[in-house]
């Protein structure tokens, strides 16, 4: 963590502590200091999907009927038994059950709500990953099991989208700060707003590098030098990367007490053949976050890399 990041933790903590929401002279929806304010605790979890479905490919807006069948359609399909020889999966005991938002996609934009094709290069490392995953050697080394598994992040933009639970977050700011802070893998992010420029182009982040700035109401966040360690996307939106070469720009409005419009853009040449929008709605809650005690040092790779090998020698013995 650099003396910067530093400084910006301990105003924002020193803030946290001694001008609470609801301090004496606040204008109702202003900080002290007059920005807009977005802190408390909020989740995202909902049943609407990140790609629009086949079956909702001429629907723009879902009626409440339309809605209300989707979401148990879902809860029918998690609390199905497993398939013969599976162990089964999580059911709605284990999950957050959100609802499904009004829109059929949480993409917005392109408005077919697909994600856009990818590019040859990226196509071609998406198919090279699903054959790591299907081989029965997965994993052959520690560092095949994505960075999400390894416990050390979810990447950008999935660390802001929902999936399966633990979609909470945690915002709060100081004068030149905001810090959002998220249950699922305890990715914490501050964000300068000040005109300091991006990092150099050589340091390159998990989470990238983000600035801040106020556009009226609208907190506006646009996040450069990332990493090319987080390439990989899954359906449940667990771990969602793309390249070095992202740019992405998301917007944080509060419409009322309880709801946080947020969207984000993501431009990468790339991986992408076009830009493309989420608009992922934000609820409060009135609890706290809890700690998420995924580990990054994985004390299950031994035995993942050891269950591996013992399969391998299984098979190589038939």
């Amino acid at each position: 963590m650099t003396d910067r990041y530093l400084a910006g933790l301990i105003v924002l903590v020193g803030a946290a502590l001694i001008m609470p929401q609801g301090a004496t002279g606040q204008t109702p929806g202003r900080t002290p200091w007059g920005d807009p304010d977005l802190q408390g605790t909020w989740t995202n979890t909902t049943e609407t999907r990140l790609q629009r479905p086949d079956d909702l490919a001429a629907n723009q807006v879902l009626t409440a009927e339309e809605r209300a069948a989707r979401d148990q359609a879902r809860l029918a399909q998690h609390e199905a038994p497993p398939r013969e020889g599976s162990p089964g999966n999580y059911n709605y005991f284990w999950l957050e059950r959100g609802q499904s938002t009004s829109r059929p996609s949480l993409i917005v934009d392109p408005p077919d709500g697909r994600l856009p094709a990818l590019t040859p290069a990226a196509q071609a490392l998406a198919d090279a990953l699903r054959v790591t995953r299907d081989s029965p050697s997965y994993p052959t080394h520690w560092e095949e099991p994505s960075v999400f598994e390894r416990c050390i992040t979810r990447g950008m933009p999935a660390t802001m989208m929902p999936g399966f639970y633990n979609h909470n977050y945690q915002i709060l700011q100081a004068p030149g700060y905001v810090a959002i802070v998220a249950e699922m893998i305890h990715d914490a992010r501050i964000i300068p707003l000040d005109d300091r420029p991006h990092l150099p182009a050589h340091v390159r982040q998990w989470m990238g590098d983000s600035r801040g700035r106020w556009e009226g109401d609208t907190l506006v966040v646009e996040t450069t030098n990332f990493t090319d360690k987080v390439t990989e996307r899954r359906r449940s939106n667990a771990v969602f990367g793309a390249s070095d070469a992202m740019y992405v720009v998301e917007r944080f409005t509060r419409v009322d007490e309880d709801t946080l419009d947020y969207q984000f853009s993501v431009t990468d040449p790339t991986t992408f053949a076009a830009p493309w929008t989420a608009w992922v709605p934000m609820t409060s809650m009135d609890v706290p976050l809890f700690e998420y005690a995924c580990h990054e040092g994985n004390y299950a790779m031994p035995n993942m890399l050891r269950g591996a090998r013992l399969q391998e020698s299984a098979t190589a013995t038939r």
